[in-house]
């Protein structure tokens, strides 16, 4: 698992951006209206990307709410829809994505499987995306810069785009980029991506600070270029999914009372305590910008500690899969099939109800489960600071 460094095209800079201050900052009361979200992540916030890459994912995905594939690894919506539901946006299009895609109100440059450092791997070799979050720094800095060429109508785009309205509908303004929102929600495939690896913990934590600085560094390089509205999700307890479980053995010892496994979920507790120290540092590195971070982990690991109160009926076992303790096979997956007698036979099945289940897949939540985990978070009780996402424009002293 080696790492390289960043090499963002950050020389271009100017620094007039640095101390650019859009015209939401100047309100100290009232909501925002972020006229667009631009998201960053895993599997947890993909909307397309690695679907469009290597293939949908097929059904049952997206069966609770867009009646079939949409992108996503789960039945219905994922957090970062209910954000943009929440300002009355559009769902975020995939940057990846081509079918149908509308850049207008901002771009998803999330893939499942996509970790913060590279992992020098094949997706096929290691199932983690090659959509490093370096690499999503430069989708997101060459759409920055291309999008406001063809809104200029110059270089190459003159000859390019003869409809230049048709263009300019499906793209966002230059002064969206200022004023949009910027969502995070990344990490829990570098933890696991050492497990996998036959790591130990304490190997696991050791590179935890590089993972951490590699994303506090991206976090920087879009504030170069403008960005100031900051919502970076920690991660969740990745020792309470089957496909850490399955795959990990752990003493009897080491799983608590709600079934997880207490050595991951400690390793996730130190990368959120990372990069919770990381977001304090660039408040005082980026003064105009107003960085929230999401406490997540609390509110997902509430469904799997206590199901039952919060309307759930299966925690740890998942909706959607084939045998095992937790119905989830690692060699059949969700909406896996096979030929028989010259019919296709669905093998990885779906639950008949999949709002009573907290997991989806053995790996992604279900979206009864990520609306509970907004509706949880985007009133500011699990902030810091503790303010609302139609607040996260303003800085709190």
């Amino acid at each position: 698992m080696g790492s390289r460094s960043f090499s963002p095209p950050i020389t271009i800079l100017v620094l007039v951006l640095l101390n650019f201050t859009p015209c939401l900052a100047l309100a100290k009361t009232g909501q925002c209206k972020f006229p667009a979200i631009f998201n960053f992540g895993d599997s947890n916030s993909d909307t397309g990307g690695l679907s469009a890459v290597f293939g949908q994912a097929g059904p049952p995905h997206g069966m609770s709410f867009f009646g079939g594939p949409a992108g996503r690894y789960c039945d219905g919506r994922l957090i970062v829809d209910f954000i943009a539901e929440a300002f009355g946006l559009p769902y975020v299009s995939a940057y990846l994505d081509s079918i149908g895609s509308d850049f207008s109100h901002g771009a998803n440059f999330a893939t499942a499987g996509s970790t913060v450092r590279p992992q020098n791997t094949t997706l096929r070799e290691s199932g983690f995306s090659p959509i490093s979050l370096d690499v999503q720094w430069n989708e997101f800095y060459d759409f920055h810069r291309r999008s406001q060429i063809v809104r200029n109508h110059s270089g190459a785009y003159q000859k390019l785009l003869p409809d230049l309205d048709a263009a300019l509908k499906r793209l966002p303004k230059a002064e969206d980029f200022p004023n949009a929102l910027y969502t995070f929600d990344i990490g829990q495939n570098d933890l696991t991506a050492g497990y996998f690896a036959n790591m130990t913990t304490d190997q696991v934590k050791a590179y935890v600070p590089e993972v951490v600085t590699q994303l506090q560094n991206v976090i920087r390089y879009i504030y170069g270029l403008g960005g100031r509205y900051f919502w970076i999700h920690n991660t969740g307890p990745v020792g309470c999914l089957p496909y850490v479980l399955e795959r990990i053995p752990v003493l009897a010892s080491q799983v608590d009372e709600a079934g997880c496994a207490t050595p991951f979920n400690d390793v996730a507790k130190y990368f959120n305590s990372q990069l919770k120290q990381a977001v304090v540092q660039l408040r005082k590195d980026l003064p105009s910008a107003a960085l929230t971070y999401v406490d997540v982990y609390s509110v997902k690991y509430a469904l799997f500690h206590q199901p039952q109160k919060h309307g759930f009926k299966q925690s740890i076992r998942n909706c959607c899969g084939r045998g095992g303790r937790y119905n989830y096979n690692i060699n059949v997956g969700c909406g896996q099939t096979k030929m028989e007698h010259g019919k296709q036979v669905l093998l990885g099945k779906p639950c008949d109800d999949p709002s009573g289940y907290v997991v989806w897949d053995g790996v992604h939540f279900t979206q009864a489960a990520n609306k509970f985990i907004f509706q949880q978070t985007a009133g500011g009780a699990y902030s810091d600071p503790p303010i609302p996402l139609n607040m996260a424009c303003h800085q709190i002293e």
